[in-house]
């Protein structure tokens, strides 16, 4: 496969790039071994089974299959081809390229993204300075002032102002000769609807940039400063920004969530600003959405605990209750917990009035989930006979997600107490209307199901101890080898190292190099998970293996001989008997007499 970015730079990147370091980014990574263990940003789960190796700079999860190099990882993670994540890779790692002639369609493709973000970063300075120029921003500064915003965070957060019209934006791009339609791209204009030519998205509001992890502008917030509505909007859909995959304040709080091994979870900007400007820096803020999945696989990469923020109105506790859904989704009961603040107070009313010392005493306080939902069950049910049973039986369903016998033990004493009715009767009731399930073994490590074992173990030995591949040449052992995919794969590993010309340093690296050039993600997934695989690869346990699979073709090789003696018996062809007897007997000879 050819890309437009010579191969002499995707080696250097290869090597610049440290994959921990790119992957720590977005999963939490705890050391285990020689290898570093986290929760898969792929799938859902709950005991981490993604690994790392920083010696072989690949990753692969046991749990879904998901695996490769820094290239793979970062393709996958931002959903981005081949040539985007190398340019992604070079620009963070400092290595200057130069396309070669490429296809039309996948540098348009490449060079458009770039652009894009080119263009919100132009875009968010023009807000910054229209904010800071006394003679347009004065409005918009004294409104943030107003709210006790310092310049510091104006700085850090990089605020903004669009001012009133509809065109300050557009002649901005106009005349710095930028393309209209990659602007409207971008999500910053929009075509009109009768004539030609585009008009300003936000107007007369607050500008709130919105960085993704990388710190790149991927979109805008807009806040009005009266009770004009709506009053919040921000970017459409864009190549760049989604809101179920952004949110706000995550580039800035990840250091401080993973210092502090939690994050604060509030709904929106001014409440983000002002939970960092009190200090409490783990914070981040969803965009005028509910929460997704991709936020919780977002969230993944920084802190396992988590903590909603939100307002005791209806809206607030509904909007708890449909995360307490999500996170139930991906097993996460356990890590969260809720802070529903008094009634008339969001987070910034509450910080201002009574300072971050009662929000941090308060969250140290705040109600698990289990906790949680039996207040909104009392709330709405009350606490006659008829009451608590409702209140049971709308606890079912939360209680039975729970895989830990000692939480789910806790949550029903928690009802007892509050209820007044006997543990045992709870137990019983839960027992009686929740359907019988059938029992299901924990998963079992999730690698490639081609071949046997020996197969799998020949592969994995080829990658962690190549120097045993010239007598594995010698003694064509990948011949041996019965399913197709393995032997291919097999096959391949032996091309890339014939053509290493045995230079050391890249054979240390030859299970990236197999993996650069595997033809499908089946055998990616092979490569990735042989080469992680534990064991410890060393000559004497090579020369094992090696007898092993040897001894075991002759047995299989006798076995179809005396199954052809068998017939020949049969058939009465004497010549062919003889000379399969003969081949038996010399079989058996070489077999060590088995």
């Amino acid at each position: 496969m050819s890309y437009s970015i010579p191969a002499e730079k995707i080696s250097e990147i290869k090597h610049g790039a440290d994959i921990l370091e790119i992957i720590s980014d977005v999963v939490v990574l705890k050391k285990a071994g020689r290898n570093y263990l986290g929760l898969c940003p792929f799938h859902s789960e709950k005991t981490p089974s993604f690994t790392v190796s920083p010696d072989k700079q690949m990753f692969y999860c046991f749990g879904c299959g998901e695996g490769g190099n820094v290239f793979t990882f970062v393709m996958k993670q931002e959903g981005i081809a081949f040539p985007e994540a190398v340019r992604f890779l070079a620009k963070r790692y400092g290595v200057v390229i130069i396309d070669q002639t490429s296809g039309p369609g996948v540098k348009k493709q490449m060079d458009e993204r770039e652009l894009l973000f080119q263009i919100n970063r132009q875009a968010m300075e023009f807000f910054h300075h229209t904010l800071l120029n006394p003679q347009i921003g004065t409005p918009a500064l004294s409104y943030l002032t107003g709210r006790g915003l310092p310049s510091s965070i104006l700085t850090d957060f990089k605020l903004g102002y669009a001012p009133p019209g509809w065109n300050h934006l557009t002649h901005y791009f106009s005349g710095k000769d930028v393309a209209l339609a990659l602007v409207e791209k971008a999500g910053l204009i929009s075509r009109r609807q009768s004539g030609s030519g585009y008009y300003d998205r936000f107007r007369d509001r607050v500008i709130f940039p919105i960085f993704n992890t990388h710190h790149q502008v991927a979109g805008f917030g807009g806040r009005v400063m009266d009770d004009s509505l709506p009053k919040y909007l921000n970017s459409p859909e864009t190549p760049l920004y989604s809101k179920s995959r952004s949110l706000y304040g995550l580039f800035q709080a990840k250091p401080f969530c993973r210092q502090t091994g939690e994050v604060f979870i509030a709904e929106g900007y001014m409440d983000l600003l002002s939970l960092h400007l009190h200090g409490i820096q783990n914070s981040v803020a969803t965009l005028g959405t509910a929460m997704a999945e991709e936020h919780i696989r977002l969230l993944k990469g920084v802190s396992q605990k988590i903590t909603l923020v939100y307002d005791s109105d209806q809206a607030g506790i509904k909007a708890a209750q449909r995360c307490i859904e999500l996170f139930k989704a991906h097993h996460q009961l356990e890590d969260i917990r809720i802070l529903v603040l008094p009634e008339g107070h969001d987070p910034d009313s509450y910080l201002r009035q009574f300072g971050p010392e009662s929000f941090k005493n308060a969250a140290r306080d705040a109600s698990g989930v289990f906790s949680f939902l039996i207040n909104v069950a009392i709330k709405k049910h009350g606490l006659s006979l008829e009451g608590k049973l409702r209140i049971i039986q709308e606890m079912e369903e939360p209680l039975s997600t729970l895989t830990d016998g000692l939480t789910r033990i806790s949550a029903i004493k928690e009802i007892a107490e509050r209820t007044g009715i006997d543990e045992s009767a709870i137990q019983e009731k839960i027992r009686e209307n929740s359907p019988r399930r059938p029992f299901r073994a924990k998963p079992a490590e999730k690698v490639p199901d081609a071949g046997n074992k020996f197969d799998k173990h020949l592969i994995a030995m080829m990658l962690q101890f190549p120097e045993i591949i010239p007598e594995l040449i010698e003694k064509n052992l990948i011949e041996y080898i019965s399913d197709p995919l393995l032997k291919s794969t097999g096959n391949d590993i032996l091309n890339s190292y014939r053509d290493l010309d045995n230079i050391p340093e890249q054979v240390n690296d030859l299970p990236s190099i197999v993996l650069m050039a595997a033809d499908n993600d089946d055998k990616k997934r092979i490569i990735a998970a042989c080469s992680i695989q534990k064991e410890e690869w060393g000559l004497e346990g090579c020369r094992k293996l090696m007898s092993q699979i040897e001894r075991n073709q002759k047995r299989d090789n006798l076995r179809l001989l005396r199954q052809r003696i068998k017939v020949a018996e049969e058939s009465g062809e004497q010549e062919l008997l003889r000379q399969l007897t003969k081949e038996c007997l010399d079989g058996q000879v070489s077999a060590g007499g088995r």
